[in-house]
């Protein structure tokens, strides 16, 4: 029996007279990797950002519904909602702090004021980013001295300690090199455990590698949704084949 945790009905997305999402009806599995792939322009980050409603902070105006663990996300408070489903954007943005207080930053603003618990809180999710080893000898060093690759790390582990049930990606090996990139594949397919990922990527063989689902979205709609193999090499829509041929060329 699957376990839906995101489904969208109906969804469109507004920006001013511009229609960019048509219609969109989707479910997203539990502890499972979406992959979102598409021409350029064809509404995949507007549809990313809809579901913890960062699309509105752009001027979109979203219609339609969607549901949160079987909640519609306009009832749930906006603070709320953006905790449990967190965002990491292309190029990583990481606060003017140390590594340590990047890390420590959302779980004070919430409250957290005992040491201990914001020490374990750093620990454990620089452990589960995979960057634990490589910094714990400088978490006082400025985070903007770690490389590209090690920034969107920190960025996804400061993510984490916020207890997200979803974790939103977009496009976050893009300016990255083959081994950073291959680092955080690996990282996503063990958080996969504990969180659900939905990521738009450009890189068709990243969305095979790593992806439990993938959609093709053209013009600001769904064509298609099904497993890789099923995209990559049995399309049931000629739009989708014609787009993934494109891509191989």
């Amino acid at each position: 029996m699957k376990n839906i945790i995101l489904k969208t009905e109906e969804l469109c997305v507004d920006y001013k007279k511009n229609n960019i999402l048509r219609n969109i009806n989707v479910e997203f599995e539990k502890n499972k990797i979406t992959a979102i792939i598409g021409p350029s322009g064809c509404g995949k980050s507007t549809f990313l950002k809809s579901f913890n409603r960062t699309v509105e902070e752009y001027g979109g105006k979203i219609k339609g519904k969607i549901e949160f663990n079987n909640s519609n996300i306009m009832n749930i408070p906006l603070e709320k909602l953006r905790s449990s489903i967190g965002m990491v954007f292309q190029n990583p943005v990481t606060f003017p702090f140390s590594i340590y207080k990047n890390m420590t930053y959302a779980p004070i603003y919430h409250g957290e004021k005992d040491k201990e618990k914001l020490n374990d809180i750093v620990i454990t999710n620089l452990k589960k980013s995979g960057l634990y080893d490589e910094v714990k000898d400088n978490l006082n060093t400025p985070a903007r001295k770690l490389s590209g690759g090690q920034q969107q790390r920190l960025v996804i582990a400061r993510c984490l300690t916020v207890n997200p049930e979803v974790i939103l990606l977009d496009e976050p090996c893009s300016a990255l090199d083959i081994k950073n990139t291959a680092n955080i594949e690996k990282m996503l397919l063990e958080l996969k455990n504990e969180y659900t990922i939905i990521i738009v990527t450009h890189n068709l063989a990243q969305a095979k590698r790593i992806a439990d689902f993938v959609i093709y979205m053209e013009d600001g709609a769904i064509v298609e949704v099904g497993t890789p193999h099923t995209i990559f090499n049995e399309p049931t829509d000629s739009r989708t084949k014609e787009y993934i041929m494109y891509m191989k060329n």
